[in-house]
């Protein structure tokens, strides 16, 4: 099993854990929002190691679309996830400092939900030119589009997480967690569906 999906695998686990009212009524709003922080550090190990996997190298002029495609998506997811180090650790830091004042604690950052839906684009292309890149399984059907998926839930989250001005509420805080617990189960499920048993599988299937 490849290092990166076990990090994506883990990091999904505990952004599916976060949100529910529950966990955060059971262990305090400073351990939910570490919940969220301790989940983004799996996902920037996990979207680094795969920028570095032997075999994608960055644009170059006898690279591939497909290859530049593949290397851009994982670039820009790394982006992303480094932006969700950001929003958490300041939600995180927060709560220490006050819990009552921070509510509902952490929600998805707009930015960082927006660079993954862009990597998720990006690989949809490197996906149509699956014969061109460095490794065939390097973007498999299933976990690109499972991505995609948890892509646009943890946008819809980010929408959610509008802060009206006449109300100084939040836009929809069932979106918020919704989106993220959704998003996170597909991205637990493009983890496992990555795994290199997986996709081997599935090519001696033919599907």
């Amino acid at each position: 099993m490849r290092r990166e999906v076990v990090g994506f695998a883990v990091g999904s686990l505990f952004f599916f854990l976060g949100p529910w009212p529950w966990y955060a009524d059971a262990v305090g709003v400073v351990a939910a929002n570490a919940t969220f922080f301790v989940g983004s550090l799996f996902f920037t190990t996990a979207a680094t190691l795969q920028l570095l996997l032997d075999g994608r190298r960055p644009p170059r002029h006898a690279a591939s679309r497909g290859d530049v495609l593949d290397w851009w998506s994982a670039a820009v997811q790394l982006g992303g996830t480094l932006l969700f180090n950001v929003s958490t650790a300041v939600a995180l830091v927060a709560a220490m400092r006050d819990p009552a004042e921070v509510g509902a604690g952490w929600t998805s950052d707009a930015w960082g939900s927006l660079a993954f839906l862009v990597s998720s684009g990006l690989a949809l292309g490197a996906l149509r030119r699956r014969h061109e890149l460095w490794d065939v399984f390097a973007r498999t059907p299933g976990a690109v589009w499972l991505n995609v998926a948890g892509s646009v839930a943890f946008a819809g989250s980010a929408v959610g997480a509008f802060v009206v001005p006449s109300t100084d509420e939040l836009l929809s805080l069932w979106w918020v967690n919704a989106g993220t617990i959704v998003g996170a189960a597909c991205f637990f499920v493009a983890a496992v569906v990555s795994r290199p048993a997986m996709t081997l599988e599935g090519a001696r299937s033919g599907s």
